[in-house]
C-alpha cells in the first residue's frame, strides 16, 4: 500500500513547477522592498525553520544582505519592541495559520520592518494577509503530517526571494531543479542499504555545513517524528566540537553535501573520520567522491549548490518514509502530531 506520504514526495515536481510558474514573475516585486531594506529577519517554526536556514544562508552567501532567524517569543511571550526599520521581515508557514507566527510577523511590521509572507495556505490565509508581499506556494493540499512538497516549495519560494534580493546566481538554475528532484525519486541511490543499517538503531546524527545544513536538519527532523529516531541535526562543525563522542557502532553518521560546494572538502573528511572510528557513514549528495568516503550512498541532484539543498532533501524523505514502514510505524500520522501546530 502506497502511503500518502509516499505520494506526495512523488507529486514534489509538479508543485515546484506550478510555484516556480507562479512565483517567478514576481520578483519585481521583492526587489520593490529589498530596495529600502538592508536585512532579513525570518520567522518560522519546525520545517519551515529549517526552510529559514536554507533562506538565511541564501541571502548571506549569494545576495550579501545580513540576515538572522527570529525568536517568536520576545513578540509574542515578552512583548518587547524593537526598532526593525530596514528590516525585511518573512515569515514562512506551511499552513498560513500558525498564530505565533501571524501574530509575530505583525508584530514585526509594527516595529517597522516591511514583511513578506511564504505560505502554502493561499492568499486569504491569515498569513498572506499579514504580509506586505505574499508568496504563495502551489503545492495543492498535503494530507500526510510530515512535511514534503510543502517543504521544497518553500525553498524554491526562497529562491525567488533571494532573486529579488539580488542573489549573484543563474535564475536560468532553478528551472532544472523539478526534472532534477524527478530524477532523483526515481533513482535514489542504496535506499535498502540506508534504511537497514537504520533499522535497529535508536540514534543517529545528521550532519552538513553551509547550504546543505538546512537538510540535515530537515532530514534529522524527519526520522526525529516519522521513525522515532533520536536524530541529532548538527553543523558538522559543531559536531567536530565535541558531540562526534556519541557518533559510534550504535549510532550511525548520515552526512549531506552538494556536489560543488565548499563543504564538500570537509563533509569527505568527516566520513572518512567516523567510518575509521568503526560507525557507518551514510551519504546524501556529494557525487562520488562523498560516496566513496561513506559506508552506503543516497544520490544528489546535478544541480548547483545554491539550488541544491531542493534536491538533497528527496532522498531524506524517501528514507523516512521507507524507515517508517520498516518499523511498522504508519508515517501519515506519527504519534502527537498534527498537521498544524499552534504554540503559546
Amino acid at each position: 500500500m502506497t502511503t500518502k506520504m509516499r505520494s506526495e514526495i512523488a507529486e514534489q515536481p509538479a508543485a515546484l513547477r506550478a510555484t516556480l510558474d507562479s512565483l517567478l514573475p514576481r520578483v519585481d516585486e521583492v526587489k520593490a522592498l529589498g530596495e529600502r531594506t538592508r536585512q532579513l529577519l525570518f520567522i518560522a517554526r519546525g520545517t519551515s525553520d529549517n526552510a529559514a536556514v536554507y533562506g538565511r544562508y541564501l541571502v548571506e552567501s549569494r545576495a550579501g544582505r545580513l540576515a538572522a532567524l527570529a525568536a517568536p517569543s520576545v513578540a509574542t511571550t515578552y512583548r518587547r519592541r524593537l526598532d526593525l526599520d530596514g528590516v525585511l521581515a518573512v515569515a514562512i508557514s506551511q499552513s498560513g495559520r500558525t498564530e505565533e507566527i501571524v501574530e509575530t510577523l505583525a508584530w514585526a511590521r509594527d516595529c517597522g520592518a516591511a514583511t513578506v509572507g511564504i505560505t502554502n495556505g493561499g492568499p486569504d490565509s491569515p498569513l498572506a494577509q499579514a504580509a506586505d508581499v505574499a508568496l504563495c506556494t502551489v503545492a495543492g493540499e498535503e494530507k500526510a503530517v510530515p512535511a514534503t512538497k510543502t517543504y521544497t516549495t518553500q525553498l524554491a519560494a526562497l529562491a525567488v526571494l533571494a532573486l529579488g534580493l539580488g542573489a549573484e546566481v543563474d535564475a536560468a538554475d532553478l528551472q532544472r531543479v523539478p526534472d532534477a528532484v524527478e530524477e532523483l525519486i526515481a533513482n535514489p541511490g542504496d535506499l535498502d542499504a540506508v534504511v537497514e543499517g537504520l533499522a535497529d538503531k535508536h540514534g543517529a546524527v545528521v550532519s552538513a555545513r553551509g547550504l546543505a545544513f538546512s537538510t540535515a536538519l530537515e532530514t534529522a527532523l524527519k526520522l526525529k517524528e516519522a521513525c522515532y529516531l533520536h536524530a541529532m541535526g548538527l553543523s558538522y562543525a559543531d559536531l567536530l566540537h565535541g558531540p562526534i563522542a556519541v557518533v559510534d557502532a550504535e549510532t550511525p553518521a548520515v552526512l549531506v553535501a552538494a556536489e560543488n560546494s565548499p563543504t564538500l572538502a570537509g563533509t569527505v573528511a568527516l566520513a572518512e573520520r567516523v567510518v575509521a572510528a568503526g560507525a557507518a557513514a551514510y551519504t546524501i549528495g556529494g557525487g562520488a567522491t562523498l560516496a566513496k568516503a561513506g559506508t552506503a550512498a543516497l544520490n544528489g541532484p546535478d544541480l548547483p549548490e545554491w539550488v541544491a539543498p531542493m534536491g538533497l532533501i528527496v532522498p531524506g524523505q524517501l528514507l523516512t518514509e521507507a524507515l517508517a514502514r520498516r518499523l511498522g510505524v504508519d508515517p501519515d500520522a506519527p504519534r502527537g502530531l498534527n498537521k498544524v501546530t499552534q504554540t503559546d
